[in-house]
């Protein structure tokens, strides 16, 4: 079978939708299949594209065995509605171009959060009469609302009507959650062409393993209760609740016990560093985008991960992919999103689940894990038992099936 796969992230990109691709392809690969990746040049999420590429109009390399061409896109930054969306667009554009080029797919698959990359997909599976495929990672341009970037509008509108067209249009739906597969039958989506392959964590990469002492020196941490919150900076991760828990945690007794580290980048880093030096916080460590390879490394520096979303009812249908990570990792969690993946935390016993931008029950959760280490010992165990549950290796070959059985 040939997999013609859309997506706008991927390596050496590291966020969630560029591991999740990238992760699944290589398992098809090494099942015997060809899989060809249309992307764009690695920007994300700075806007600047990586050392040892150029944004050319088509240039080809192979990765683990994935042939992937790469496509001329407008760049930008990852803030600002509006050229966001010149970005997707163009994408949209120039990766069905490309892949009007690509020999004989048997099924052509999109991927979100943004759908104009489904765009993409579905007008390339119409044209070569080819099953089209729809993975769901976001209810996309809800999530523009629920971050306040956007208000209901005509445009908001026309978008959703193009979302549902997708979702109508399409052979199969691929939803990374439950509770996204819920939100579309309730708008009338067939259920029998939607199924769930959930997130999961390459185990070959995130597993339990100690601390790297000279590391932790480096970064003023040694000996200290760290916490940490790594991946995107975005509007809808609501990091300003644990800025105010460094904050009171500064002006407690034991302040000097914490450390809350924050690792990547995105549109709300910058006024966030900015933020903890107005306040003076010596108790906060910003770190910027480290390669994927060496990740792990700090991973590991965590006693605790903090996962957190904005309190929004959309949110609570979102399962961020860091969890599995976390368990992954052996990490102990505090889970600041309500929802089906609070219902995780809470079934595996890997952490502790507080309300989303509720500062007090952040605090009290730090300092009960730091004051109780058999207790963070135990969720640290529970995370080890759990991780083989989700493990991508057999996610993908459940996504895999399920793309055999449509292509056929």
């Amino acid at each position: 079978m040939h997999i013609l796969f859309l997506t706008d992230n991927f390596p050496p990109e590291v966020n969630a939708p560029a591991s999740r691709t990238h992760e699944h392809c290589r398992e098809w690969v090494a099942a015997g299949h060809e899989v060809t990746v249309i992307t764009c040049a690695p920007n994300f999420p700075k806007g600047r594209v990586f050392d040892g590429y150029r944004n050319r109009w088509r240039q080809k390399e192979s990765v683990d065995g994935i042939d992937v061409i790469r496509v001329w896109t407008y760049i930008t930054a990852n803030a600002g509605f509006a050229r966001r969306v010149l970005d997707y667009m163009s994408f949209m554009v120039t990766a069905f171009a490309g892949g009007l080029f690509v020999r004989r797919p048997d099924v052509i698959v999109g991927t979100s959060p943004q759908f104009f990359t489904v765009c993409a997909a579905w007008a390339l599976a119409a044209v070569r009469r080819k099953p089209f495929v729809f993975e769901l990672r976001d209810v996309w341009p809800e999530s523009i609302k629920a971050v306040g970037a956007m208000r209901q509008s005509l445009a908001i509108r026309m978008l959703e009507k193009i979302e549902v067209f997708l979702y109508r249009r399409s052979t199969l739906i691929v939803s990374v959650t439950h509770s996204f597969r819920r939100i579309l039958v309730e708008r009338g989506i067939d259920t029998g062409k939607i199924e769930v392959v959930t997130n999961g964590v390459d185990m070959t990469r995130f597993s339990r393993r100690p601390k790297n002492a000279e590391l932790a020196r480096k970064l003023g941490i040694e000996g200290k209760f760290v916490a940490g919150y790594i991946g995107t900076h975005g509007m809808a991760h609501g990091l300003d609740t644990l800025l105010e828990a460094a904050r009171r945690l500064a002006a407690g007794r034991e302040g000097d016990r914490f450390r809350i580290v924050f690792l990547g980048d995105g549109a709300e880093k910058a006024r966030l560093r900015a933020e903890a030096e107005r306040l003076q916080l010596n108790n906060v460590v910003f770190i910027d985008t480290v390669p994927k390879n060496l990740v792990v490394e700090y991973w590991a520096l965590l006693d605790v991960s903090i996962i957190h979303l904005r309190k929004t009812e959309l949110f609570g249908s979102v399962i961020p992919s860091k969890l599995f990570e976390c368990i992954g990792m052996g990490v102990p969690i505090l889970h600041g999103v309500a929802g089906e993946s609070a219902d995780i935390v809470r079934r595996e016993q890997v952490g502790l689940v507080f309300e989303p931008e509720n500062t007090d029950q952040l605090v009290a959760g730090l300092e009960r894990l730091e004051a109780n280490p058999a207790e963070l010992a135990q969720f640290a165990d529970n995370c080890t038992k759990a991780a083989k549950n989700y493990d991508r290796s057999v996610l993908a070959a459940r996504m895999l099936a399920e793309l055999a059985r449509v292509a056929t």
